[in-house]
C-alpha cells in the first residue's frame, strides 16, 4: 500500500496557466493589443529580427517589446536604441516564460498606447513550447546554422507556431541545410503554418514577414 502522496505538479501548473491565459488574453483584446510570442534558440537571430521588424513597422503603429532573458539587458539596449518602448524581464534562471509572468512583462511595459507588443521569449526550443502565455499568435524562428533536422528533434515547438521564419538565409551558401526538406517536415507536424524564409542581416524576405504582421494585427483588432 502507498503510503506517501503523489502531487500531480505538472498538471495543475499548466491548469493554473490556462486560467491566467484566458484572463491576460481578454485584457490584450480589450485594449487592441496584438502580442506576439516569439521563441527560437540561442543565436538565431531574434533580436535582429526584431530590430528589422520594428524598422519595418514603426512607422505604422506603436510597438513595445518585453525581452525575457535569464540574464543580461544587452537584447533590451539594442532595442531601446531604436527610440521603442521596451523592458526587460529577467527570469531568474526559468527557461521560459508563462501566462503570470508574461502579465507582470505587460503590466511593467504599459500596453495603453501599444498596438503591436512583441515578447522575445527565452533562447529554448524546448520549455517555452509548453507554456501559452496568451499571445495572440506564436512565432518561431529557424536559423540556418543550426541545421534542418531541428524539426525532427523538437516537434512540439514546430506545431505549436503559427508562423515559422527560416533566418540567416544568405548562408545557404555555405551550410549543409536543405530548405526544402525543413518545409516539407514542418509542414507534416503543423500543416497550417505559414513559412517565410528571411535574413535579418540583409532584409531579405522582411517585408513578407511584415506583410503577414500587418494582416495578423488587422484581423485581432476587428
Amino acid at each position: 500500500m502507498r503510503e506517501f502522496k503523489v502531487l500531480e505538479i505538472k498538471e495543475s501548473v499548466f491548469e493554473d496557466n490556462n486560467r491566467q491565459v484566458d484572463l491576460l488574453r481578454e485584457r490584450l483584446k480589450k485594449n487592441k493589443t496584438f502580442l506576439l510570442n516569439l521563441m527560437s534558440s540561442p543565436g538565431s537571430g531574434k533580436t535582429c529580427t526584431v530590430l528589422k521588424t520594428i524598422e519595418a513597422l514603426g512607422k505604422e503603429m506603436n510597438i513595445g517589446v518585453l525581452e525575457a532573458d535569464i540574464d543580461s539587458d544587452v537584447d533590451a539596449h539594442a532595442v531601446f536604441e531604436t527610440g521603442t518602448k521596451v523592458i526587460q524581464l529577467h527570469t531568474g534562471g526559468m527557461c521560459h516564460l508563462d501566462a503570470e509572468m508574461t502579465k507582470q512583462g505587460i503590466e511593467g511595459l504599459g500596453i495603453e498606447d501599444i498596438d503591436f507588443a512583441i515578447l522575445e521569449n527565452v533562447g529554448n526550443l524546448v520549455c517555452p513550447a509548453e507554456f501559452d502565455t496568451g499571445a495572440s499568435k506564436n512565432a518561431m524562428i529557424l536559423s540556418v546554422p543550426e541545421g534542418d533536422d531541428k524539426p525532427l528533434k523538437y516537434p512540439l515547438m514546430f506545431s505549436k507556431v503559427d508562423v515559422l521564419l527560416i533566418n540567416k538565409i544568405d548562408t545557404l551558401d555555405y551550410f549543409d541545410f536543405d530548405l526544402e526538406a525543413v518545409k516539407e517536415r514542418v509542414k507534416k507536424l503543423n500543416p497550417d503554418i505559414k513559412i517565410i524564409p528571411i535574413s535579418a542581416k540583409t532584409g531579405e524576405g522582411i517585408d513578407e514577414w511584415a506583410n503577414w504582421l500587418r494582416a495578423e494585427i488587422k484581423n485581432w483588432k476587428e
